[in-house]
């Protein structure tokens, strides 16, 4: 099952209910041994700095982090933490290419 991938696409504001519901999706894939893909855009780039999402960080989730979007919503790309990739939308593009399973969170 290592070979399966899931991507997923937050593009929702921190006080949203996708954003625990992604975390808990992430949780659960890589519990499952599915590697995960996490793209943030639009106003889910207010969650590259949340402690829930940099522990998804930790646990092996790849986050890439919109960078129009930060400079959109006024987040300084200085404070993403720096194993995000701070990308454009041919990153997302590639990750709903490349994954088995992609979940959009709008």
């Amino acid at each position: 099952m290592a070979d399966r991938k899931l991507g997923l696409l937050l593009s929702t504001p921190p006080s949203h209910p996708s954003v625990e519901t992604v975390v808990e999706l992430a949780q659960a894939a890589l519990r499952r041994g599915i590697e995960v893909y996490l793209y943030l855009i639009d106003e889910g780039v207010k969650t590259a700095t949340d402690q829930r999402y940099l522990n998804l960080i930790d646990a092996g989730v790849k986050m890439s982090v919109c960078a129009y979007g930060c400079q959109r919503h006024g987040i300084p790309t200085v404070v993403v933490d720096s194993r995000a990739s701070l990308s454009g939308l041919v990153v997302l593009s590639g990750i709903i290419d490349g994954c088995d399973r992609f979940l959009a969170f709008t």
